[in-house]
């Protein structure tokens, strides 16, 4: 048993991880007066690394905060337990990188595309921003406000143009190729089912399928394929459509674009459908949360709910799915995230398997691509936590967005980099991923 030089109270400590960092599997003794900092050097030393790394410790699956007897003192652990901790690299504070004021709410932002950052608008524009902040191209696809925006992966050799799914409060989704380096673009397909507005649009892994969820309580299912000729009649547009006569004209470019109709749509929500998702089996699975207190699992190809969780008097806003695929996210009306253990078989479900609470309306959530225990949240109080999920007790950093006096509508993480979309145009943070 390996033991400090410190005098004073000690803990048997074995140490784990699944960070790239094992240690030999040995118990230490720990003293209790003994904090983060110096549990990081004892790592840090007993692997010889040749550049430090700052590490984080779970004990029982909560993050150290004080010193590891303040620890014992708290939980009622005796001195001679073995107390099992894991470490996993630590997130540095985050930083702020830049800010760019919008004309009206951004209501969605995406972080996907390397060297741009996009977002869509309540003034029914999309918008492509590079790197050094300059505005590159802005697209008129919806005159109405703009809820939802995601990336089409296509095999299209041309890398200049992008293809993305919008959804609108006009009824309808959209196709747009726009070129985020240049001003270039063109109106693509219209698509056509909801009856309410839509809450959100989301594309498959592989771009070929969409899914939309609307206000009515459907959601509809899509594939990309662009038809030669119009798949729903105009007049059907034309009835569904009930502020058409008091809007502006549609430009001429938009009204060419090909009316699709959806391949499927999926019935069983009774109020709104606020988000829906495709599992990790991307072609077979959807999950969906609503006004109505539930989240649904949906079998895509029959086109039938196969599950559904149901929370007592949680309307719920968002929803995101694990990068594991086995844990689902749900934010709600009541300041919480609930987590939900997808592998589980029971229908009718009521309980999360743990919460994630917030000060105000947590309104969106986005999970890190490459950890399964990473995620960030926005809230309506204007600030943004990073989680870890298996320390659900405190957040592991946080951060005030336009000085936390507006609405965070949307986030996005991918490498290492959060864009923020809300009241107050889009902001964009640091904050570092591992993939402990």
């Amino acid at each position: 048993m390996a033991s400090t030089s410190n005098v004073g109270p000690s803990h048997p400590v074995l140490f784990t991880t699944k960070t790239p960092y094992p240690l030999p599997s040995q118990k230490f003794m720990i003293p209790s007066t003994w904090k983060r900092y110096q549990l990081s050097q004892l790592i840090n030393k007993a692997l010889s690394l040749s550049k430090p790394i700052p590490f984080d410790f779970l004990v029982r699956g909560e993050i150290l905060r004080g010193s590891l007897g303040e620890w014992c003192a708290e939980k009622g652990a005796g001195e001679e337990e073995t107390l099992e901790i894991e470490y996993v690299e630590s997130v540095m504070p985050p930083e702020k990188m830049s800010s760019l004021p919008h004309e009206d709410w951004v209501s969605s932002v995406s972080c996907q595309i390397q060297g741009f950052f996009l977002t869509t608008s309540y003034d029914g524009h999309i918008r492509s921003f590079d790197y050094s902040q300059k505005l590159i191209n802005s697209t008129q696809a919806h005159f109405a406000p703009i809820s939802s925006l995601c990336v089409i992966p296509t095999s299209d050799s041309d890398s200049d143009s992008l293809l993305l799914a919008t959804s609108s409060h006009d009824l309808t989704g959209h196709l747009t190729k726009i070129s985020p380096a240049s001003s270039a673009s063109q109106s693509i397909a219209s698509l056509h089912l909801h009856t309410a507005p839509l809450s959100s649009i989301t594309t498959s892994h592989t771009g070929a399928h969409l899914l939309t969820s609307s206000w009515d309580g459907l959601i509809g299912v899509w594939d990309t394929t662009i038809p030669t000729t119009d798949e729903v009649p105009l007049d059907e547009v034309e009835r569904h459509d009930r502020d058409r006569k008091k809007r502006r004209k549609i430009a001429d470019d938009v009204e060419k674009a090909i009316r699709k109709a959806p391949v499927t749509v999926l019935k069983g929500h009774a109020a709104r459908v606020s988000k829906v998702v495709f599992g990790k089996d991307e072609t077979k699975v959807a999950y969906s949360c609503g006004f109505d207190s539930t989240v649904k699992m949906w079998d895509v190809e029959n086109g039938f709910c196969t599950n559904t969780i149901t929370a007592s008097e949680k309307p719920f806003l968002d929803l995101a799915i694990t990068s594991d695929g086995q844990t689902a996210l749900a934010a709600s009306t009541d300041r919480t995230i609930s987590l939900y253990d997808l592998r589980s078989t029971t229908t009718h479900s009521t309980t999360a398997i743990s919460t994630l609470k917030h000060a105000a309306t947590p309104s969106c959530i986005s999970p890190s691509a490459i950890s399964s225990y990473q995620v960030v949240s926005g809230a309506y109080d204007g600030i943004v936590r990073l989680w870890d999920l298996r320390s659900v007790k405190s957040v592991m950093a946080s951060f005030k967005t336009w000085d936390g006096e507006k609405k965070v509508l949307s986030v996005d993480w991918k490498r290492g980099v959060v864009g923020v979309g809300g009241e107050g145009g889009l902001e964009v943070w640091k904050i570092g991923e591992n993939n402990s």
